[in-house]
């Protein structure tokens, strides 16, 4: 059976993966980015393909790598990525990994993996958005992933739910990404808090500041997913990404706000579920996409 390693990088962890092409998880590991410079990240992404081959016993495994930003024409390497992850940009990774290598957009990656394997398997019509250190997204139309012209289709952190908001790293001012995200816990906490798994704990423990920002952040995401049902009337809405393991004191308060917000014809409601995969929906969608690849080029 043919085996693939999937590697999601991420501006936290890098997260990689062996799967077969049934989507069976073979093998897993964690490693912290090491953003602090451009060799750092990359090392890191060569230590753990490096260390998931080996387990593979598999040197013919070939490889997928989910990244933020917009890929290239050819899904050799990421084309445009503003602001983070220095060095990312026209890094050819087939030549540093010494293997046939491909490279998708990490959110397009997540929800290709939920499409073919996970919660999403049978539906044409899915929003996926991954909650993270920043906010990605990715739409499926009639069943495929849909990239729009310049393949810029699909980020929808980028979408504003504040005209009035500070600008993100694309301009955009009071984008979704900022209001949840965890590149902004620090602003939005006023320096109370520097993290979401920080934030979070402050609110379980009933912190006054802790729940005021959490709870807006939340109202802010379901002010989005209920805009991107009125535009795109999906089947289902999935929730990925890191954020995400927060479960009830997530998914409850977005629920409520959701009965507030969306807009239910003929009472139909849009279902908004965990990803199957959680977080490592973004390296699974990267394996599965370059065994798709390999497939191609033996055609």
């Amino acid at each position: 059976m043919k085996t693939a390693i999937g590697i999601d990088l991420g501006g936290t962890r890098i997260k990689a993966v062996a799967v077969d092409e049934s989507g069976r998880i073979l093998k897993e590991m964690y490693t912290p980015t090491a953003d602090d410079d451009t060799r750092g990240w990359r090392v890191a992404v060569k230590n753990a393909h490096t260390s998931i081959l080996a387990s593979l016993n598999n040197p013919e495994s070939i490889t997928g790598i989910s990244a933020p930003g917009l890929p290239n024409a050819t899904n050799s390497c990421i084309s445009v990525m503003p602001g983070r992850l220095q060095g990312l940009e026209n890094f050819e990774w087939a030549s540093y990994l010494s293997t046939r290598a491909w490279v998708l957009n990490d959110a397009n990656s997540a929800l290709a993996a939920e499409l073919k394997f996970g919660v999403a398997a049978g539906k044409k019509n899915v929003i996926l958005l991954t909650l993270g250190t920043g906010v990605g997204g990715s739409i499926a139309i009639d069943g495929r992933i849909y990239q729009g012209a310049f393949q810029k289709a699909g980020h929808l952190g980028h979408m504003s739910v504040d005209a009035d908001g500070l600008p993100d790293i694309c301009g955009m001012p009071g984008s979704l990404e900022d209001a949840i995200g965890n590149c902004t816990i620090g602003l939005r906490t006023r320096g109370r808090y520097h993290s979401t798994q920080q934030l979070l704990d402050g609110y379980r423990l009933g912190e006054p500041l802790a729940a005021e920002v959490w709870l807006r952040s939340i109202k802010k995401l379901a002010v989005g997913i209920a805009s991107l049902t009125n535009i795109l009337s999906p089947e289902m809405v999935i929730l990925g990404g890191g954020i995400t393991s927060a479960g009830d004191a997530l998914f409850k308060p977005l629920a409520d706000y959701m009965d507030a917000y969306e807009w239910r014809t003929n009472g139909n409601r849009t279902s908004v579920v965990k990803a199957h995969f959680g977080d490592l929906a973004g390296a699974v969608g990267a394996a599965g996409f370059a065994l798709l690849k390999a497939e191609e080029q033996m055609k």
